[in-house]
């Protein structure tokens, strides 16, 4: 049934709007990804094995620089790596598809082989899930860092007579070019030459890797082109359509008031010239069927200002400057006087109904023009079906497309290459926040750019947020009320927040010799202040971290960690930072941590809880099975990690990315029979 006229004038306004968002949409240049990524692994990245492997192969997508690092960590939490070196390449079973930035635009380019390194496994010492780490620098100068697993269900073997655990760290180069340029997936948006980097043999990208394939996130290619011409050829073909009709309909109203005037002779003419036009012909002298036994207001002729009707006679006042008269709805026509719009040419059809006069043909005389094939609400729901194909194509190549920043697969959770997701590919290395795979929708930025190497809560503002305590200072040993505001860049305090991890925020409070760890969350005031209890018992000074993810003003989640320095006056003297241990005492635990973390590389690190030498049975606290702060010697820099989402071997695991050498304390908190306990270690890194 045809729209009103207010209607259809609202639809196609909206179709408009449509049109324009979906144009912007399309046309809009997403994050590219890094290249040289790992595309698959053997053994595959959490598959199982029951005969002793002796290597593990890296396919990458391109040769790996000649000082990358590798290593092989069994579950007891020692090294059973014995070397690596680079393998012959080969076939992937899926291309590899990466993005360039090239003058400015990110170019697509797409990869069908593979370039092993061979990691030699020396021994395995037992049954349990082994990880590999791998860190190196693409030929573009992009940091290459990451992680993938498999699991041993065989026997054990003796590793070769002589041989020892490796302790080497990372080449120094290696890490100044990771601290340089960042992670996997920033996208770096500065040229490097490739003498920045350690040298490489990347791998020609394939003549068909041109545009034409960028249709998920990272290169949309053809399909943005053709969006945008389609949406253009649309409006252009609108503007066009609405000038000829409104030409050819005001020409024949002219020739039908012509005819009005020169009798009724004339208006027969008119009419049987109007119905061969619309198809009728000498049989359009019936009323169309919607219109049966309902009069037409058909104007017979003109006196001053005032026109005629043929069916009723009734005078219809002309408006200055009107052309054809407007013809009513026929449901309500009574002959009555009809105002005409001023200005108007070619009169509105308000129903298709009254198209034709008693005689059948089209009221020639008065305004009704004669319905063009494809009608104004016609052509914009064509145009706004055009448009909704696009963006549901578009949709639909995003979410088959994934994270180009992690090379994770949405559709199936696997890399590009197919392999399932590696752990390293789906958290952000030292952003203030660590997680590990299949946790992407949790990893934050943290207080410096998106990816880099880098603690956070060392600064009191951030991402144009402000943390802003009411007081600097309290007494030692005397509870007082702790409050703040997180102030946005309209001077006003935020009041949108996620949950994260079960709170809205995280309230991490540590001394400046590292001691007197606290793990609090405050509560929110509607004005956007927040307060908690906060007992210091010691006097010296202390950092606040507020650890949160704020709702901005676009309706983004925007995670930061901001850092301020609190104050309890007195004598002081720090607390020397104790030697590393590899047990920790909570309570009645013995929590006994295995792994080496390793500077700029993802080294898993696992938390084995016993009580009285029994498993302790460890329960999800905010989420997880447990979470670690680790806060850095000196500036205080701040990295929050979280865990696998299910115990390893009945394990908390973690992978950490410590971004330097030097002394950090770590804080564990575990929850056990609903009570929550921490176990604290100092690591020495490099």
């Amino acid at each position: 049934m045809p729209l009103p006229p207010a209607l259809r004038r609202i639809v196609s306004g909206l179709l408009a709007l449509v049109l324009a968002a979906a144009i912007a949409v399309l046309t809009s240049a997403p994050p590219a990804a890094a290249h040289g990524t790992l595309a698959t692994a053997t053994p595959a990245d959490g598959s199982a094995v029951s005969r002793p492997p002796t290597e593990v192969r890296l396919y990458f997508t391109e040769r790996v620089a000649a000082n990358a690092y590798f290593t092989i960590t069994a579950p007891g939490g020692g090294r059973v790596d014995d070397g690596w070196t680079n393998g012959e390449p080969k076939p992937l079973d899926k291309p590899v598809r990466e993005y360039f930035l090239v003058d400015g635009k990110f170019e697509p380019r797409e990869y069908s082989t593979g370039f092993p390194a061979v990691v030699r496994i020396a021994h395995l010492p037992r049954p349990g899930q082994y990880s590999v780490s791998y860190l190196t620098v693409a030929s573009d100068g992009d940091t290459v860092r990451g992680a993938t697993t498999f699991r041993y269900t065989g026997a054990t073997t003796a590793a070769p007579r002589g041989w020892q655990p490796p302790t080497d760290q990372p080449d120094p180069a290696l890490i100044a070019a990771t601290e340089q340029h960042g992670n996997p997936g920033t996208g770096s948006t500065t040229s490097q030459s490739p003498s920045a980097a350690p040298a490489v043999a990347s791998s020609p990208p394939p003549a068909a890797a041109t545009a034409d394939r960028a249709d998920d996130e990272g290169g949309l290619g053809w399909m943005a082109w053709t969006g945008s011409a389609a949406a253009a050829l649309a409006l252009i073909l609108l503007a066009a359509w609405r000038h000829r009709t409104a030409g050819s309909t005001s020409g024949r109203a002219r020739a039908a008031g012509a005819a009005a005037r020169r009798g009724t002779g004339a208006r027969a003419r008119a009419g049987s010239s109007a119905g061969r036009r619309t198809g009728t012909g000498a049989k359009a002298t019936k009323p169309a069927s919607g219109n049966r036994g309902r009069p037409a207001a058909v104007p017979a002729a003109r006196k001053g200002g005032t026109t005629v009707t043929a069916t009723t006679g009734s005078a219809v006042p002309r408006q200055q400057g009107a052309g054809a008269a407007t013809e009513s709805d026929p449901r309500t026509a009574t002959g009555s006087a009809v105002p005409r719009r001023q200005g108007a040419g070619p009169a509105a059809d308000s129903d298709r109904r009254t198209a034709t006069g008693p005689a059948g043909a089209p009221d020639g005389a008065a305004a009704t023009t004669l319905r063009p094939r494809l009608s104004n609400p016609r052509l914009a729901l064509l145009v706004g079906g055009l448009v909704v194909a696009l963006v549901a194509g578009f949709g639909l190549g995003r979410v088959g497309a994934g994270d180009p920043r992690t090379g994770v697969d949405a559709r199936a959770g696997t890399s590009p290459a197919g392999a399932p997701v590696v752990a390293g590919q789906a958290m952000s290395a030292m952003d203030g926040h660590q997680h590990p795979a299949g946790a992407g929708p949790h990893s934050h930025p943290g207080d410096g750019s998106a990816g880099q190497t880098q603690v956070s809560g060392t600064t009191v503002s951030a991402g144009g947020y402000r943390l802003q305590p009411e007081q600097r200072s309290q007494p030692a040993g005397v509870t007082a009320e702790y409050r703040f505001q997180i102030i946005g860049a309209d001077r006003r305090a935020a009041t949108r927040f996620a949950v994260v991890h079960e709170k809205t925020l995280h309230l991490i409070v540590v001394g400046r010799d590292l001691t007197g760890y606290q793990h609090l969350h405050p509560t929110m005031a509607a004005d956007g202040t927040w307060s908690i209890p906060l007992t210091l018992p010691r006097a010296g000074g202390y950092r606040v971290y507020a650890d949160f993810s704020v709702t901005t003003a676009a309706g983004t989640q925007l995670p930061l960690v901001l850092g301020v320095d609190h104050q309890v006056p007195g004598a002081h003297t720090p607390t020397a930072l104790p030697p590393p241990q590899p047990q920790a005492t909570a309570g009645p635990f013995t929590v006994s941590m295995d792994g080496t973390p390793t500077v700029g590389m993802m080294s898993p690190t696992s938390f084995r809880i016993t009580r009285a030498g029994t498993s302790a049975p460890v329960e999800r606290y905010l989420g997880a099975y447990g979470h670690l702060v680790v806060v850095r010697e000196g500036d205080l820099g701040y990295v929050h990690v979280h865990p696998e989402p299910e115990l390893v071997d009945g394990a908390v695991k973690f992978w950490l990315t410590p971004p330097s050498p030097g002394r950090y304390r770590a804080f564990l908190d575990f929850q056990v029979d609903g009570a929550v306990h921490t176990a604290q270690y100092t690591i020495d890194v490099g």
